[in-house]
């Protein structure tokens, strides 16, 4: 028996998030029945990042055991003539058999994108938010740098968050104009169900002025769901990196 490790990147626009459901096609699903034409095994994998319906990423991180003897490094080649188009393993690689990158310490890094201008852009319609609102991207900057360090973010929470703990640390927010796109790069140890969102939906009612970037602050300390803006939508969210901290052991 051993254990894989895939690096996989996806459109998330045609699948109901990440883990697998009743009914539905998810990420997790593709990649069991592909896995399992290669092995003729019964195939559960596991990731390290349950993304939600329509969010992207570039590198999420998912682990199965196996007892078949393609070599690890060979199953990105073999999954990738499987998988439909927009998923695709960019990376494989035999790990320890206990390791599981949720249960290690790990960096995220994710990127919310405002398509902002006068009129939407089709070519980005499916991986950035359209806003014709004007931004003031340095109070915007302002703002983000209040949630940097350890800090209780059940303000940036949903509602429906399971977690044990709401307290998380974010190890750095960048907010950029890129041309006609607001970028804002989120960068931390582990974040809560909806927190990017939530977090990219605040900052953006600061930069239309709707309270200044010290209030941000206040939404904080209240620990309230309801006093934070609103879920920004899913399709301007991609998870760019999962970066594994020390070595794998």
């Amino acid at each position: 028996m051993k254990r894989v490790m895939l690096k996989v990147a996806y459109d998330g626009t045609n699948y109901h998030g990440w883990q697998v459901q009743d009914g539905a096609t998810t990420i997790e699903s593709e990649l069991n029945r592909a896995i399992e034409e290669i092995t003729h095994e019964k195939i559960e994998v596991s990731g390290a990042s349950r993304t939600d319906a329509g969010v992207h990423a570039m590198g999420n991180l998912a682990v199965f055991d196996t007892e078949a003897r393609m070599p690890a490094e060979k199953f990105s080649y073999a999954l990738n003539t499987r998988l439909p188009e927009d998923i695709r393993v960019v990376g494989a690689e035999e790990v320890p058999t206990d390791f599981h990158p949720r249960f290690t310490d790990t960096e995220k890094t994710y990127m919310y994108r405002i398509c902002n201008g006068e009129f939407p852009d089709p070519i980005k319609r499916l991986y950035t938010f359209f806003s014709y609102t004007k931004y003031d991207v340095d109070k915007m900057q302002q703002a983000a740098d209040h949630l940097v360090g350890e800090h209780d973010f059940k303000s940036f929470a949903s509602v429906h968050t399971q977690a044990k703990t709401t307290v998380r640390e974010v190890t750095g927010v960048k907010v950029e104009r890129v041309e006609n796109e607001i970028q804002i790069t989120v960068r931390g140890y582990g974040f809560l169900y909806n927190m990017v969102r939530i977090i990219a939906g605040t900052l953006l009612e600061v930069g239309a002025g709707k309270y200044e970037p010290e209030h941000v602050r206040e939404i904080l300390e209240a620990c309230d769901r309801s006093k934070a803006g609103p879920t920004a939508p899913a399709h301007g969210l991609t998870l760019i990196e999962i970066k594994i901290l020390g070595n794998i052991v």
